[in-house]
């Protein structure tokens, strides 16, 4: 049977290595402007070329976004990117605007074009008619559904993308104005301000400038908050209808977020391919997605339209573990070096993250800083220093450090 591609998030150079660390078969990013998460780290130019050369170098595949919703005075500009990109080797662009589909096509006549969710692609006549455009991947709507998918996969041939994790947009297939309108951000150039997070109040017209709260908790009800899509648990069923990649949202999300999302994908598929029949969705999977910042999940549309059950009427966060360390370097004589991400103090239990779901507890003993040597070891590590250990147990460059999230004293 075969396997869908695990598709990452890439926001940029360090995420991106994590991707590729933990599993993923290919990651999309975007350069610094024109895709939908303008304000990501993202990449340069010179950056996408050596960002392209290491995913290769690696087996794993590169899509650029290039999906804003253009208006005139972008396309000047586009063109400009786009022959600036042309002979970086990419995989694919992907595309919700009809008008850079054409642009990417006369620039780039060999570059495969994926189209983006943001097309809205609710039906097998509109991804037939993408394909007659020169299209060779689509991203279906998130608001289809399991059976919807299975009938598309059965009228047309080109391959198709879904989204399976990460955060869902209140507004239909991402089109919102509701950034625009209360920012001047524009969500459909890449800006959003994510005012869907936002607590909100009510204003009686008689009464301007008193705001009376909407209640569910002291800090107010977060009306247009979806809550996170997380189909782990339905692995199969996608694997059988036939869709050819599965997609992480997060562009904007942090390292922890990248790394955790696609090794616990990327274990269950790897289980899936070894024992389709056998397969269970593991609990020790579904912990390691409850560690990550998220707020609850949903199935979203896969099984019929979304109830109030699957927004988050709270702030919508929750968070048990925090990112505080990577592991960069691992000597002949076995002492390691670890990147400082937050500060680490002796004592702390921190968890070293390794690919296949391997994980190691280690009680953090004092440390020596990089620079500091003639201090000896100390108590307490700090953002941006690197410090030496020797750990019991194999590690290697890239495996993340956590911690349980406790409250910081001063």
């Amino acid at each position: 049977m075969k396997i869908p591609e695990l598709l990452a998030p890439a926001g940029n150079f360090e995420k991106l290595r994590m991707a590729v660390h933990y599993g993923a078969d290919a990651v999309y990013l975007g350069g610094e402007g024109y895709s939908l998460r303008n304000l990501a780290d993202n990449f340069s130019l010179d950056q996408l070329a050596r960002a392209v050369d290491y995913a290769h170098g690696r087996g794993v595949k590169v899509y650029l976004a290039t999906n804003i919703f253009a208006g005139n005075a972008d396309l000047g500009g586009m063109r400009r990117y786009l022959e600036q990109v042309a002979d970086i080797p990419l995989d694919a662009c992907i595309v919700a605007d009809p008008g850079v589909l054409d642009m990417v096509g006369e620039i780039s006549p060999q570059r495969p074009i994926h189209l983006s969710t943001q097309a809205n692609t609710t039906n097998w006549r509109s991804a037939r008619f993408w394909q007659r455009q020169g299209v060779s991947r689509v991203n279906l709507a998130r608001e289809m559904g399991l059976a919807e998918i299975r009938e598309v996969r059965a009228r047309v041939d080109l391959e198709l993308e879904m989204f399976v994790h990460g955060a869902m947009c209140i507004s239909y297939s991402g089109r919102c104005l509701l950034s625009g309108v209360m920012t001047g951000r524009d969500a459909n150039k890449g800006e959003c301000a994510h005012p869907c997070r936002w607590g909100y109040a009510i204003v009686e017209e008689q009464r301007p400038g008193r705001c009376f709260p909407i209640l569910e908790d002291e800090r107010g009800t977060f009306i247009f908050n979806s809550r996170d899509l997380c189909l782990l648990e339905y692995l199969p069923d996608l694997v059988e209808s036939g869709v050819d990649s599965l997609k992480i949202e997060g562009r904007m999300k942090g390292a922890h977020y990248v790394a955790s999302v696609v090794r616990v994908y990327r274990e269950a598929l790897d289980r899936y391919r070894e024992d389709p029949h056998g397969y269970r969705t593991r609990p020790e999977w579904l912990d390691e997605l409850g560690k990550i910042s998220h707020r609850g999940y949903t199935s979203g549309f896969l099984f019929g339209r979304p109830g109030g059950e699957d927004h988050e009427y709270r702030t919508g966060y929750l968070r048990s573990h925090e990112f505080v360390g990577l592991v960069s370097e691992v000597r002949e004589d076995g002492e390691v070096a670890l990147e400082v991400r937050n500060r680490i103090r002796a004592g702390d239990e921190l968890e070293f993250i390794g690919r296949g779901m391997s994980s190691h507890r280690l009680t953090m003993p004092p440390m020596v800083v990089e620079g500091r040597e003639d201090d000896g070891p100390v108590r307490t590590a700090h953002p941006n220093q690197r410090i030496r250990l020797r750990v019991p147990f194999r590690v290697e460059p890239l495996d993340m450090v956590r911690r349980e999230k406790v409250e910081e004293d001063n």
